[in-house]
């Protein structure tokens, strides 16, 4: 009757906990993931601002529009 009420005392399912355990490490692989995807994202918004063509022109020199 005891367990019954407490529910079933067995212990926790390997099986359960074998997935968590593989879940908690895929979270931690794409946690890594975006950190690194970010990384290289914020690396080709550095380089593409450097080459930017807006970038390069010289507001100083600049020529009249032909009318």
């Amino acid at each position: 009757m005891a367990k019954a009420l407490l529910g079933y005392v067995g212990g926790p399912d390997p099986r359960m906990l074998s997935e968590m355990r593989r879940l908690q490490q895929r979270v931690q692989d794409l946690e890594a993931e975006l950190i690194r995807m970010q990384a290289v994202n914020d690396a080709l918004t550095a380089v593409a601002d450097e080459h930017s063509l807006l970038n390069s022109i010289d507001l100083d020199q600049r020529e009249p529009a032909l009318t």
